[in-house]
């Protein structure tokens, strides 16, 4: 396949998982800079790789490598780890997926569907994590999950306790848990309140 093709088909790759999935759902506008210069970095480093004798070898050590970089700027979520990963892959295939033929972009559109399947809130929704701050020092778990119940009026399935505080009569819980039913306000009763409400 041509390389300014693929180049192309890169673009809109990364356009649709850049400003099609993430921006809409997750609304960090820094790291679309960070994905979009990941990916052409990628790209362009793949491209010249490609080219020279060392090629694929060479380009599955830099994703190696760049894979285990640990960004220190700021917290991210795994979610967006996932879309570090997603643009780092389509940055090389884009570069190295030549002699693929139209499997590249095959794989590129995959890489994208995955996401648009996986992170759009509907899988799984009745599943949440959440740090939690109780007002009591519990150390006896199983009490623990029962007011943790209690306060979420959910199923909990996992919890680490990260802080109990004796002195300040708190405790730190990362919990996860499973809702009985979604409580997700439907956007049409949330529309007739703010119409009542005005």
């Amino acid at each position: 396949m041509d390389p300014i093709l693929l180049l192309a088909i890169d673009l809109v790759a990364v356009g649709a998982l850049v400003f099609g999935l993430y921006f809409p759902r997750h609304r960090r506008r820094d790291l679309l800079v960070a994905y979009l210069t990941v990916n052409i970095g990628v790209l362009a480093v793949s491209l010249v790789l490609g080219s020279t004798a060392v090629g694929a070898g060479l380009g599955l050590g830099l994703f190696g490598v760049l894979s285990i970089i640990r960004l220190r700027s700021s917290e991210i979520q795994q979610h967006e780890v996932a879309y570090y990963f997603a643009a780092l892959a389509l940055g090389l295939i884009g570069g190295l997926g030549a002699a693929l033929g139209w499997a590249a972009p095959a794989l590129m559109a995959l890489v994208v569907a995955v996401l648009a399947a996986v992170d759009n809130g509907r899988v799984l929704q009745r599943y949440r994590q959440q740090l939690v701050v109780v007002d009591r020092a519990i150390a006896d778990e199983t009490e623990l999950q029962e007011q943790l119940e209690a306060l979420l009026g959910a199923r909990v399935r996992a919890l680490r306790v990260e802080r109990l505080d004796l002195v300040n009569d708190t405790t730190t819980v990362d919990v996860r848990y499973e809702l009985d039913r979604v409580r997700v306000p439907r956007r049409e009763s949330a529309l007739r309140h703010e119409a009542v409400g005005a």
